[in-house]
């Protein structure tokens, strides 16, 4: 038994050329990100399944692990139109958002004209998101979700598709605000990224301080990425990878019956989790080639879809735990 979205079904004939098309194209993408990002493996697929997903990725990690380049590399290679924010103390809402601004025609009559800002593009990068005080953060929140923003009470759509790229450096560094729980939410998956392996550092080294350096190809357009968004979308999901995602959720919700989460969990993630773990399984299933989720799906991305959604108690923290141990020993539960 599987469980699929409720549109017309696609044959066993249709599902496997799509798929097959498909994949053709992430592996064009794969190859195009990967002349330009050296190692950092896990972080290119994870950012990808969560653009394949249709979600946003908030990408952590110490300045100079490439963050900013892995997002400029994937505008490109993706075709879409990217703009850049950088996060500052002084931001402001209508920074992002755009303003409204009075105009006098040849009459003498006036009127007020909205000047988008640079959130109208299909794929944001909002670089160092926690220089900017929770109000200017909070300014992407409706967009995340809804698509769509309102700016002196009128609403205006945001290009599709649209994604939000993020950047943050680790909470501990000095002038970081930490991002509200609400908008960490919105975002699919939390990609910590760590320093690059040795034979990785010695590529960046002896390539990128040349006389030249490698540049990004276009390898898709946004419209057909919308449509490999929308097959995944159509890819059944199995009923016992359904059944893991719900009790690895649930069993990281304090109340649930979980004696370790009761203890070390101060508040748990909600159902937009399991959406999350539902798409961003479906994707990597499709990003490696296969027809279907499975359970490894789920483990494997566990940890970007659960630690943001997830506070641990003062105790916790006082015995030295992190969220990762915390969803790492829930994932093998399941």
């Amino acid at each position: 038994m599987s469980v699929v979205v409720k549109e017309p079904a696609l044959s066993e004939k249709d599902m496997v050329a799509q798929a097959e098309a498909a994949l053709a194209d992430i592996s064009k993408v794969r190859d195009g990100v990967g002349k330009v990002i050296f190692g950092q493996e896990s972080v290119v697929e994870r950012t990808l399944v969560a653009l394949l997903a249709g979600g946003h990725a908030l990408l952590v990690g110490v300045p100079g692990l490439a963050k900013t380049k892995l997002v400029e590399t994937l505008g490109i290679v993706l075709g879409l139109d990217a703009r850049r924010i950088q996060f500052t103390p002084d931001l402001m809402p209508s920074d992002i958002l755009g303003s409204e601004v009075m105009e006098q025609d040849e009459t003498g009559r006036r009127s007020f004209r909205f000047i988008p800002g640079p959130i109208f593009a299909q794929l944001l990068m909002a670089d160092e998101i926690n220089r900017a005080s929770p109000r200017t953060q909070s300014a992407l929140l409706q967009s995340m979700q809804e698509y769509h923003v309102t700016v002196a009470g009128a609403r205006h759509d945001l290009p599709a598709p649209f994604h939000v790229l993020a950047t943050q450096n680790p909470l501990e560094q000095e002038g970081t605000y930490p991002l509200p729980e609400a908008q960490l939410d919105r975002f699919l998956m939390q990609i910590d990224i760590l320093y690059p392996e040795l034979e990785a550092e010695r590529r960046i080294l002896l390539e990128t301080t040349g006389t030249q350096d490698a540049v990004a190809q276009n390898a898709l357009d946004p419209s057909r990425l919308k449509d490999i968004q929308h097959l995944i979308r159509r890819m059944p999901v199995p009923e016992s990878v359904v059944e893991a995602i719900l009790k690895l959720v649930r069993s990281a919700r304090p109340g649930q019956g979980d004696a370790d989460t009761d203890k070390h969990v101060a508040w748990g993630p909600g159902p937009r989790a399991s959406q999350a773990l539902t798409l961003c399984a479906r994707a990597r299933a499709l990003y490696d080639g296969r027809l279907a989720p499975s359970i490894d799906d789920v483990r494997a991305l566990a940890e970007p879809v659960l630690q943001h959604r997830m506070a641990l108690t003062f105790a916790a923290r006082a015995e030295g735990m992190s969220v990762r141990d915390v969803v790492a020993k829930l994932a093998k539960g399941i």
